[in-house]
């Protein structure tokens, strides 16, 4: 987004003859400097990758910090679901590190980070019936064990817990649960901001939070422009985040997770194929995983399936049990699986996989105090969640 530069006219050069000339306006004030002795404090809105890449790096710096999200558990397309059949990754499946900053910052969770390496084929008909082998990847596939989710969930922790050991000493917090429904000017303090806010565990309850100097959003591009027009944001630089975040496309997933406990038996490694990942881009399934092939996981057989986007936006309303039935008949013309599972249950993402991306890596008010960032930012990697989040703190930090 360029900045708009300065006329450098002088009112002489522009007034009309014989008229006195208006005099300008005054300039929009920054937000306030706080205290010398006093943290700056920021809210960021969303605990998936790109909000908890944010936050922990304005905590590093000396920010006070307060992370929000509407959901009860962190990572957003990186969540882990918990059943009793163990767990399934029913939204990033699993990521690779090209930008040095992200290595660096992954090798503090040694513990958590391993490599993948699935043995992969490709399905190369719409009826499922061809498959071929790929090559090795050109580039190490990573997961987080025990699941997708523990990387954020491991990075938040110094933020939600003040006797951790990588607490920051100014303070922080973390509100799950906790929807962020309008964005204000606090009354009292009108240079900071407030937080309307919504219990998602008690209904009707709601809060309001203030004495924010800076409001960064981390959520889906529409939940964004949501927030922002919800809050009375659509002139001005935060006007422009609106008319510039209206360009970004953003398809719909949706999600099968099956499980077989039932293979569990003596002499029965496994149910199904050899292979434990398939890609593609002429069935209706894109992407389809064995669990229990990545580290750390569960032994129970267990699936995840991933939708097309051209299918799941087609059948983006229909009913779950319409979508699993659908997505079984897929399953099973590409596995060979045709046993009946214990647990088959479908996850609708409306926001999964970035078809017109920003094109930078995220948005920032200076003026206002507001700043936007996310994978649609810059595409749909777990990477480019956090190369947002990591370049939105910054751009706050100044």
């Amino acid at each position: 987004m360029k900045k708009t530069q300065p006329s450098s006219a002088t009112p002489s050069s522009t007034a009309k003859p014989g008229k006195t000339p208006k005099p300008s306006k005054p300039a929009k004030k920054a937000p306030r400097s706080p205290a010398a002795n006093a943290p700056v404090r920021v809210a960021v809105i969303g605990a998936g990758m790109a909000g908890v890449a944010c936050a922990r790096t304005l905590a590093q710096a000396g920010c006070h910090v307060t992370l929000l999200e509407k959901s009860r558990g962190y990572g957003g397309r990186m969540s882990t679901r918990q059943t009793e059949f163990g767990g399934f990754d029913h939204g990033a499946q699993y990521f690779t590190a090209r930008d040095a900053r992200f290595q660096k910052a992954l090798q503090t969770t040694p513990d958590v980070v391993r490599p993948w390496s699935a043995n992969t084929v490709r399905v190369l008909d719409a009826l499922g019936h061809v498959l071929a082998s790929t090559p090795p990847a050109r580039e190490p596939h990573f997961v987080a064990k025990p699941g997708m989710n523990a990387l954020v969930r491991t990075w938040s922790e110094p933020l939600a817990d003040a006797k951790h050991p990588l607490a920051p000493v100014q303070g922080a917090s973390v509100k799950l649960n906790t929807r962020v429904v309008r964005i204000a000017r606090d009354p009292i303090h009108p240079d900071q901001w407030q937080l309307h806010t919504e219990d998602a565990t008690t209904e009707g309850a709601q809060a309001v939070l203030g004495g924010f100097d800076r409001v960064l959003l981390a959520i889906p591009h529409m939940q964004t422009l949501d927030l922002l027009r919800a809050s009375g944001l659509e002139k001005g630089s935060t006007g422009a985040m609106v008319k510039a975040i209206k360009n970004v496309t953003v398809a719909p997933c949706w999600t099968l997770m099956l499980a077989f406990p039932q293979a569990m038996q003596p002499g029965l490694p496994h149910l199904g194929p050899q292979w434990n990942a398939a890609r593609s881009t002429h069935h209706r399934i894109s992407w389809l995983a064995r669990e229990g092939s990545k580290p750390g996981r569960d032994p129970i057989e267990r699936w995840t399936v991933q939708a097309s986007p051209a299918w799941s936006a087609e059948h983006l309303e229909d009913r779950e049990d319409r979508v699993v039935a659908k997505l079984r008949k897929a399953f099973s013309e590409v596995t060979g699986i045709r046993a009946e599972p214990t647990h088959a249950v479908a996850h609708r993402w409306r926001y999964a996989q970035t078809q017109t991306p920003l094109g930078q890596t995220h948005l920032w008010a200076g003026d206002m105090g507001i700043g936007v960032c996310g994978d649609w930012c810059l595409g749909h990697r777990v990477e480019d969640a956090f190369i947002s989040g990591l370049e939105l703190a910054l751009a706050t930090l100044g």
